[in-house]
């Protein structure tokens, strides 16, 4: 048995054979819609990898493409981008298995002729630890509210670094009126989430919210947050920049009612 452990291309020979980002379950309502998406961004550059163990046990899972085609409010031409790298469990965890598949990224920057990698980290869930980063070469180049960081690895430090779009504010103004959700199929935990977020709107609060797919990666850099694929506006005001549970939603929503009945 191999010591190490060793990355496969997600792909459509293996798609059906491996977790889909820790969903198993070939019924859950987002796996299929992640294969979909898969499929049609890999005209893009898109390349997602799984770690499988020594033991061949599923442990981790790396997403990029040229950061043109990024699905997060960034400029990124030039780069590759990191949408999302993981270990799934804990035991997987701190054997430099992250750095493995960081380091698959940048050899694939390298061999396509581009500047490096960026990725998008921030303080909470959804996103990549910026740690891993800034031990791996990246360094901060770009803010955006509340708390987003854009890093970056760079091949030539004279390379211009990529950013984050502008224009938040009048970007989340065009949605200000009623209960609005962005969502993508980026994320194939996103269908669950905005599926019980819009029944729970419609049966508990007689809120029918307009529903805005994003279905490029144009429409995702154009988004109201630096997150992009996913988000709740309520009357102007960002409820959520990432996904979130029924019981989370209902938290927030009770409280802007009770607000506005004071």
């Amino acid at each position: 048995m191999t010591t190490k452990p060793r990355l496969i291309d997600v792909d459509a020979a293996s798609f059906d054979r491996l977790p889909c980002c820790g969903i198993k379950s070939p019924t859950h309502p987002g796996r299929e819609r992640k294969r979909c998406w898969l499929q049609a961004n890999a005209k893009f550059g898109l390349r997602a990898k799984m770690l499988l163990a020594p033991d061949g046990e599923p442990a981790g899972y790396i997403e990029y493409l040229p950061g043109e085609f990024a699905w997060r409010g960034v400029e990124a031409r030039g780069f590759l981008f990191i949408h999302c790298v993981w270990i799934f469990r804990k035991q997987h965890q701190r054997k430099g298995w992250g750095r493995v598949m960081i380091e698959a990224c940048l050899n694939d920057a390298r061999k396509a002729g581009m500047h490096g990698a960026a990725v998008m980290v921030r303080d909470g869930a959804w996103l990549a630890d910026r740690r891993l980063f800034l031990a791996n070469g990246f360094a901060p180049v770009d803010t955006a509210p509340p708390d987003y960081q854009l890093l970056v690895c760079k091949f030539d430090d004279d390379t211009a670094n990529p950013a984050f779009k502008k224009g938040w504010d009048q970007r989340l103004a065009k949605y200000s009126r009623g209960l609005t959700v962005i969502r993508s199929d980026q994320c194939p935990h996103i269908a669950k989430f905005a599926a019980e977020i819009i029944e729970t709107a419609e049966t508990e609060y007689r809120i029918k919210p307009t529903v805005v797919d994003l279905e490029s990666s144009s429409d995702a850099q154009n988004a109201p947050t630096p997150y992009a694929i996913f988000s709740l506006i309520y009357n102007g005001r960002l409820l959520a920049d990432h996904q979130i549970s029924r019981t989370r939603f209902r938290n927030i929503m009770n409280k802007c009612v009770a607000s506005a009945a004071g």
